[in-house]
């Protein structure tokens, strides 16, 4: 039960920045078609990355196994040290753009960078990869559609404190991660 508690508290955090646009994209009135082009598009961007971070954990897995621990926890403080400077950073004075066509790729590649760095630490959290993966996707799939339906009604103030607490979590995230295998032989 605690890896995919783990797991579903990774993917929460992960899929916050995308959740974030998309809140600010439902800020621009989007359509449920347009909602779900962002919830696909970052849903399938966000689950593809983290293999691609696994399989590079995987090739270098002998030089970083006795660090790995180590790694997790700075990749994963990094990350979330990030999203906390972005959430708490004054509000931007222009819109954000429509996201369609190749712009909508390049955001939600833009945004799933994180994903292939914390792929790094899939291995620490004990979920198999083909399900981290689909986990990590479907969860930030699901939260960017409901993002966009949310910014149309709230606007787009949530997705700065989406940034806050997806930062947050990666941080927890790490820190469970290094005290778990410092201290407890995890």
């Amino acid at each position: 039960m605690l890896p995919l508690f783990s797991l579903l508290a990774l993917a929460l955090g992960l899929a916050m920045d995308a959740f974030a646009v998309s809140v600010a994209q439902g800020a621009m009135r989007r359509s449920t078609a347009g909602a779900l082009r962002i919830g696909a598009a970052f849903g399938i961007a966000q689950g593809l990355m983290p293999l691609l971070g696994w399989a590079l954990g995987a090739a270098f897995e002998s030089w970083i196994r006795n660090v790995d621990h180590w790694v997790a926890f700075v990749l994963l403080g990094l990350l979330g040290a990030k999203m906390l400077r972005e959430g708490l950073a004054g509000e931007d004075a222009t819109p954000a753009p429509a996201l369609i066509g190749w712009a909508l790729l390049g955001a939600a590649v833009a945004t799933s960078v994180d994903a292939a760095a914390a792929g790094i630490t899939l291995p620490m959290i004990g979920a198999p990869i083909a399900i981290a993966c689909a986990v990590i996707g479907l969860v930030t799939a699901a939260l960017c559609v409901a993002g966009v339906r949310i910014g149309a009604t709230y606007g787009a103030r949530l997705g700065k404190l989406a940034e806050i607490a997806g930062g947050t979590l990666l941080i927890l995230i790490g820190a469970k991660i290094l005290i778990q295998h410092l201290f407890f032989g995890g």
